[in-house]
């Protein structure tokens, strides 16, 4: 089963890192969403940090403000994931080259239409 982690998970349907939880569950995912504030996201068990999940990820989906994005890089690149979805509005220039620099595999791309779906369809 493909695993993933949602870095900026939501209990917020109308929030795109709630979308992506559930986009992902519907497309047959193993799903850790990731905020330090929430204890579930969609019934799912929410973690802290990439570093308290179970076990390691295919899939990192980042929706962070570039800012926090950037300081989630070593952490990122700790977890080892063999993809990094950056989500519109998640990264700028300078996220991108750090994440280049430490060898992360970066996409800049959303993850929700990257399995087929579209935003849309998670009111």
């Amino acid at each position: 089963m493909d695993t993933v982690a949602i870095l900026g998970a939501s209990s917020d349907r109308n929030k795109y890192g709630n979308k992506s939880v559930r986009a992902h569950l519907r497309a047959g995912y193993k799903v850790y969403p990731i905020n330090p504030k929430e204890t579930e996201v969609e019934g799912v068990k929410a973690y802290p940090s990439l570093a308290a999940l179970p076990e390691k990820v295919h899939r990192i989906s980042v929706y962070l403000p570039p800012p926090v994005a950037l300081k989630m890089l070593l952490q990122i690149a700790a977890a080892d994931a063999a993809e990094v979805f950056f989500n519109p509005g998640s990264a700028d220039d300078a996220v991108f080259a750090e994440a280049q620099r430490l060898g992360i595999n970066a996409i800049n791309a959303c993850s929700i239409v990257d399995l087929g779906a579209r935003p849309a369809e998670f009111p």
